[in-house]
């Protein structure tokens, strides 16, 4: 349902006024979208958005999203001055964000991770594709990692570790499973980061650096990467070595992605499992059918 703007008798600041109101739309959870796309005077918009408020309290409203284009940014001191909050921000906009009811807010907090992926491939002569990088903590410490890059946004974990691979080092790989993953706290912008260690299987294996990023690349011996002290001193990479050892042994597997279908029309979605206990689980269920 949308509200069309127009004139209405509004009460503001205790007197019955005839006033233009903001277009907007309900959201599901009883509060109100505005998607500002009309150039205006900020007074002109400080008189709209108060006979809005007005009617939206005498409503029952509750939460206000106000989606801000960056060309329309003079608008956003006169709502700020209504009580609104910067919600998030994106390159082309800003959200902000308004609670009628007394007492706290329930409106959901902005993204709080970033996801990122670090790349485990080794070839058939147990050696994996490592990098030194020109920028960054690693720059001139001699120290070579795994490719590793922060998934962008619609982009799946499994593409993200392919992309970052052959963005890296011309490498071409298959994905295989998610051998573990990390959740860490006051990262990068204070947010939260989620990092997916990520098995890929090459499919090619004449290495070209990305010029940009990558100081040197190369296909390093397995025992010589365990050996580096930083990976000797580093939790993160000792667990790792251990979970490689275990999967040398078959002792160990991580999560396949399996596609199914989303709730979104036209959306594919990924579930990661642990395929070969899933399909143990149904020939046992099978049998004992």
């Amino acid at each position: 349902m949308s509200s069309k703007s127009g004139m209405e008798q509004v009460l503001v600041e205790n007197e019955v006024q005839q006033v233009r109101l903001l277009d907007s739309v309900n959201d599901d959870h009883g509060g109100v979208i505005v998607e500002l796309s009309e150039s205006m005077d900020s007074k002109v918009f400080a008189s709209m958005l108060k006979a809005s408020l007005a009617l939206w309290r005498s409503q029952g409203k509750r939460g206000v999203w106000i989606k801000v284009p960056i060309e329309l940014v003079n608008l956003v001191e006169a709502a700020v001055k209504e009580g609104f909050w910067f919600h998030h921000a994106e390159p082309k906009y800003l959200m902000l964000a308004f609670w009628i009811p007394e007492g706290a807010h329930t409106l959901p907090a902005n993204a709080s991770h970033r996801v990122g992926v670090g790349a485990f491939v080794m070839n058939k002569k147990r050696e994996v594709l490592v990098v030194q990088e020109k920028s960054g903590l690693f720059r001139g410490t001699g120290v070579w990692k795994f490719p590793t890059g922060v998934v962008d946004e619609e982009e799946d974990i499994c593409a993200a570790a392919m992309r970052e691979v052959k963005e890296e080092t011309a490498i071409d790989t298959e994905f295989v499973e998610v051998l573990a993953f990390r959740q860490s706290h006051k990262s990068f912008f204070d947010k939260s980061d989620l990092f997916f260690v990520c098995m890929l299987r090459p499919l090619t294996f004449d290495i070209e650096k990305q010029e940009s990023e990558i100081e040197d690349a190369q296909w390093m011996p397995w025992d010589e990467y365990v050996a580096q002290p930083f990976v000797q001193k580093h939790e993160l990479l000792k667990h790792l070595v251990g979970i490689w050892k275990a999967k040398e042994d078959e002792a160990y597997f991580g999560f396949s992605p399996v596609p199914i279908t989303s709730r979104f029309p036209d959306q594919k979605s990924y579930l990661y499992v642990n395929d070969r206990d899933l399909k143990g689980s149904k020939v046992r269920m099978s049998q004992t059918a």
